[in-house]
């Protein structure tokens, strides 16, 4: 088989009274992201790596935040047109590794309903999907709650 690999980043900054969504669901946390879409960080990593992965662009290419029709989106669906884009281009995921740097809220509890909603959207099987988080021990932009990031990495195969 094919195989090719992308690699995915996304920061935002975290304020008092917006809303924290990760990995497509809403966690309670006194903060949330700043941005033009929903601000989910994790989903915006993982288009980044499925898009790389095929030599697609990137998603400020695809969806630019100077469109008003991406104006407080749900991210579930960009990664819905990002993995259509992909199978269009006859590549399918093998696999997704992923973390999420952030120093609170602590995310373990909802780490599993994370991944079912990223596996519906991309209608892969739940465990080819690995999310994790850590914290910065209180260093730099994530340890001060001042931002959140994430990174993924995506492997993918050509049919």
């Amino acid at each position: 088989m094919n195989f090719r690999i992308g690699q995915g980043y996304d920061v935002h900054k975290l304020v008092k009274g917006e809303n924290l969504i990760l990995g497509g669901i809403k966690i309670n946390h006194t903060k949330g992201t700043i941005a033009h879409s929903d601000g989910d960080v994790l989903i915006h990593a993982i288009i980044d790596a499925i898009l790389g992965s095929a030599n697609l662009g990137d998603i400020g290419k695809l969806f630019p935040d100077t469109d008003s029709k991406y104006k407080n989106i749900d991210s579930k669906i960009l990664l819905a047109e990002t993995v259509k884009l992909l199978r269009n281009n006859n590549y399918e995921i093998e696999n997704i590794d992923s973390t999420i740097v952030l120093q609170k809220p602590k995310i373990a509890s909802h780490i599993f309903k994370m991944k079912e909603a990223i596996s519906n959207v991309l209608c892969i099987e739940i465990n080819k999907i690995s999310i994790k988080a850590t914290t910065t021990e209180c260093l730099g932009l994530e340890g001060r709650e001042e931002g959140i990031s994430a990174q993924a990495i995506c492997l993918v195969y050509k049919k």
